[in-house]
């Protein structure tokens, strides 16, 4: 951008009680556009575990990435530790399993910086409990969590990825979709879901421009491991696929790999 010559007088912040002066108001309008340049990739249900290792693999590529979670503290030490590496990275608040929730962190994104380059959907609710021991008041938020907000991240983005036919909605999966476990049956059937809503919306989505994938993972992945970080390199590539070779779905943990 270059500087216009007799720039005007700068105007008053009300709310600060002062007026900047005319070339802080130019790196303020060169810093806003550097932002809408740089590709976005928000997290939802960002974690210290994959979640963290894949907001770094895209960072890494010179994206901003947006860390939202249900915890803010927690999240805000995650986004500390990016920029500490000198990423641009951030952190928001938001509940999975509330649709305004995650509809409004959304909206207030695009407001910022424009269309989300990359969704990355990683929340999950793990708990441990057979038919007989699942509260009967914690299923349907159990499900909110592992397959609702997906759904509802989704449909939000979508609009906006669509216009500029570019984009991708990247959903972490499980191996659960696949052999459910009798002990973790709600995260089995959100990961069942997770599953069927990658496969269901890739064709007619990348028909729109956007790729829709999903990494299903056969393994438990602790922070800062290589197994999150070989996760986190899988969603890259899925990523970095050409248009006319796009696939919906790597597998992670397999015996065969």
């Amino acid at each position: 951008m270059t500087d216009r010559p007799n720039v005007p007088k700068a105007p008053a912040f009300p709310t600060l009680g002062v007026s900047l002066r005319p070339d802080a108001i130019t790196d303020f309008k060169r810093n806003a556009e550097r932002n809408h340049e740089m590709k976005t990739f928000l997290s939802i249900g960002a974690g210290p575990g994959i979640g963290f290792a894949t907001a770094e693999r895209f960072a890494k590529e010179g994206f901003q990435v947006v860390l939202a979670a249900r915890s803010v503290a927690k999240t805000q030490e995650l986004a500390e530790r990016l920029t500490r590496k000198g990423y641009k990275a951030s952190s928001r608040g938001v509940d999975s399993g509330d649709p305004k929730s995650v509809t409004d962190l959304i909206g207030a994104l695009q407001k910022q910086h424009g269309s989300i380059e990359v969704l990355h959907y990683n929340a999950a609710s793990m708990r441990k409990a057979a038919l007989s021991e699942q509260p009967r008041d914690s299923f349907n938020s159990d499900l909110a969590v592992n397959i609702g907000g997906a759904l509802v991240a989704a449909q939000a983005v979508a609009p906006r990825m669509e216009e500029q036919k570019s984009g991708a909605i990247l959903l972490t999966g499980g191996g659960f979709a696949l052999a459910p476990s009798p002990d973790y049956l709600s995260i089995s059937i959100g990961k069942a879901g997770i599953r069927a809503l990658a496969h269901g919306l890739f064709e007619p989505f990348r028909e729109k421009g956007i790729h829709v994938a999903t990494v299903t993972i056969f393994a438990f992945v602790s922070p800062d491991s290589k197994e999150a970080s070989s996760v986190a390199e899988h969603f890259w590539q899925l990523y970095s696929q050409p248009k006319d070779s796009w696939t919906v779905e790597a597998n992670y943990g397999l015996a065969t790999e």
